[in-house]
């Protein structure tokens, strides 16, 4: 029987193409062991209830509009102010959990963001909705910060990239629940009580998080001097790979929750004229998500990143033109072939985080997410702008340019040379 941990030097991975680590005699978590199942277990778990709170609210959005007589680009702050707090959190919680550590960075951060997605739902005006909203934001960037850092650190370079694909499987499923629920919920009862159920569900995946994962093995506390923290960010902006990386996950995640924030309301008018509950039934294209982040990142493994990459982006932009054809059917299988990209690109790109940052991992981690929620809250409010001036055309503009300038970069992270080992 494989024991549940190993010395990396038994097993150093060929890296071909791809960035390498440098060789360490730390204790790793093997895949195919007990220890490695639980790991990806609670990390499913935390991504489901990160991504299940945080996009939730999207198919509430042209109930909200209505409710609160507001326009779709004011509607969609709902969400923007949650993940533009997330971005900011990053930069502080990532350090903090370089300093105290990770599972309790993670587990305080899942516990405050499902209470306060149950007190959102008692909020009587639309300015106490997003307030309570930035505070779910603010305290997910807590998970969100530490758990690819958490994976990069424990377990077997050779297994990143499937144990990312896994977790940011947890992310789709939660991104699905949370707008299948919400979406049908809010045809037979109020968006208040469909927040309340949310917020719970959350709040037992939070104790299955608690419960199951394992304590850091190989993490090193650093110090929270001003000097060490901009030293570390410094470095990084100085590699080669890793600005372009963070610049990434902006377009990437900036063209996804574009799409989702307006399809609703796409889909809600004519010619369609479909009910709150079929459209939020429609999130089930979130499965083909949970596929691709697996099996992309376990092919990133093989293959090598930059050779993956490009082409999950060529998939979403496939997927981007499809929707601007008229029959429902191509619109779906449009949302259906982006939803597989976009995951399938984020597992990439965010595994190659830890693979290039050799040092202060967290600080990584928190930069390329700061990207990547930065660009839902940028992105998925100005797609309002195109909205209301070209409808779906419009937002098809947008993202199709968002997604041409995230090709050109994955293009050029395909011809970095690998790292040395040392």
């Amino acid at each position: 029987m494989k024991s549940a941990v190993a010395p990396l030097a038994q097993e150093t991975p060929a890296p071909a193409l791809d960035d390498v680590l440098p060789l360490r005699s730390d204790i790793y978590i093997e895949h195919g062991t007990p220890m490695f199942m639980r790991t990806v277990l609670a990390l499913f778990a935390g991504g489901f209830a990160t991504f299940a709170l945080l996009y939730c609210v999207q198919p509430m959005m042209p109930l909200l509009s209505k409710e609160f007589s507001i326009n779709a680009a004011q509607s969609s702050l709902i969400l923007s102010v949650a993940t533009g707090m997330l971005a900011v959190g990053l930069l502080i919680t990532g350090p903090i959990s370089d300093r105290i550590g990770r599972k309790p960075v993670m587990v305080a951060a899942l516990l405050a963001a499902a209470a306060c997605t149950m007190a959102s739902a008692l909020m009587p005006s639309w300015q106490g909705v997003l307030v309570m909203r930035a505070l779910v934001g603010l305290s997910l960037s807590g998970l969100a910060a530490v758990a690819m850092t958490y994976l990069s650190e424990e377990i077997h370079p050779q297994h990143i990239g499937l144990a990312m694909g896994l977790y940011i499987g947890g992310n789709a499923i939660g991104g699905m629940s949370g707008r299948l629920i919400v979406g049908v919920l809010i045809d037979f009862v109020s968006w208040h009580t469909a927040m309340l159920v949310i917020g719970g569900l959350s709040l037992i995946a939070a104790a299955v998080f608690w419960k199951i994962l394992p304590e850091s093995r190989n993490f090193r506390a650093r110090s929270l001097h001003p000097r060490s923290l901009l030293d570390g960010f410094t470095m990084h902006f100085r590699d080669a790979g890793l600005p372009w990386l963070f610049l990434e996950g902006f377009l990437l995640m900036g063209a996804f929750v574009t799409l989702f924030n307006y399809i609703g309301y796409r889909l809600l008018a004519e010619p369609y004229h479909m009910s709150q509950a079929l459209v939020g039934l429609l999130s089930v294209v979130y499965l083909s998500g949970i596929y691709s982040s697996a099996k992309i990142g376990a092919l990133a493994d093989r293959l090598g990143r930059r050779r993956v990459l490009w082409g999950t982006i060529v998939l979403m932009l496939a997927g981007i033109a499809l929707t601007l054809l008229q029959p429902l059917a191509l619109v779906l299988a449009g949302m259906l072939l982006f939803t597989f990209g976009f995951f399938g690109a984020h597992s990439v790109a965010s595994s190659w985080i830890g693979r290039r940052a050799l040092k202060a991992k967290g600080q990584a981690s928190s930069l390329y997410l700061f990207s990547y929620y930065a660009g839902s809250s940028i992105a998925g409010t100005a797609g309002g702008v195109f909205w209301h001036l070209g409808g779906w055309n419009g937002i098809g503009l947008f993202i199709g340019a968002l997604l041409v300038g995230a090709l050109l970069i994955a293009m050029k992270l395909s011809k970095l040379p690998p790292l040395a080992t040392q």
